[in-house]
């Protein structure tokens, strides 16, 4: 169990990076940049969401994700 924390862990760590230096995206721009899968996409999402890291939008059938400030 403790690897699969670690790999969540690695890809919010990630997505945080991706969106630090790309500003707000959608999680389709996310996952096809970063490579991840829809389950660790949305795995690492909801570990940022519970830290308060990230904002997410709905917009229309899509998210924007972006950091907190």
């Amino acid at each position: 169990m403790s690897d699969m924390i670690t790999r969540i862990g690695f890809a919010a760590g990630e997505i945080w990076k991706y969106l630090n230096e790309n500003g707000e995206s959608s999680p389709i721009k996310i996952k096809a940049n970063l490579g991840l899968s829809n389950t660790m996409l949305y795995l690492a999402l909801g570990w940022l969401s519970r830290e308060n890291k990230v904002n997410v939008e709905q917009v229309d059938f899509t998210y924007k994700i972006s950091l907190k400030k």
